[in-house]
């Protein structure tokens, strides 16, 4: 977990953000995949917790494909927050 002043953070929000999109639309990573016409493995990294660095084309394509807005990606767990910080 970063704490929220590490740019690494927003990586870590997001990528939880992607799973759980995904999982709410009852996609496997695989699916996902192909359907952004990404590999799963790409997939895959984004959602580590050794997350891998994406562009704002990559989150703009997620949503579409997600179909959900874009800001739903950046939305941050409130709960335990006042540990992060």
């Amino acid at each position: 977990m970063f704490k929220r002043d590490d740019e690494n953070y927003i990586y870590e929000v997001v990528s939880k953000n992607i799973k759980k999109q995904r999982q709410l639309k009852g996609l496997t990573q695989e699916q996902l995949a192909n359907k952004m016409r990404y590999s799963t493995q790409f997939i895959s990294n984004i959602e580590s917790k050794n997350h891998q660095t994406f562009s704002l084309g990559t989150l703009w394509r997620l949503a579409l494909v997600l179909d959900i807005d874009i800001a739903e990606l950046f939305k941050e767990d409130t709960k335990n927050k006042s540990d992060k910080e």
